[in-house]
């Protein structure tokens, strides 16, 4: 993963606050960890794979 420094940080967060604006951040912020919670949950759960039949070649 990417070692990111103090600099970097905050160079995102400008560029970030100049994208969205300062007062719809927080709406960004909490709809992208709401999705990173729900891809998360789609990875870990188990998969169905006995509906489908195998292919046959």
């Amino acid at each position: 993963m990417a070692d990111l420094g103090l600099p970097e940080v905050l160079i995102i967060l400008a560029v970030l606050i100049l994208l969205f604006g300062a007062k719809r951040l927080p709406d960004v912020a909490r709809s992208m960890g709401r999705s990173l919670r729900v891809f998360k949950s789609e990875i870990n759960r188990p998969q169905d794979d006995e509906g489908t039949p195998p292919i046959q070649p």
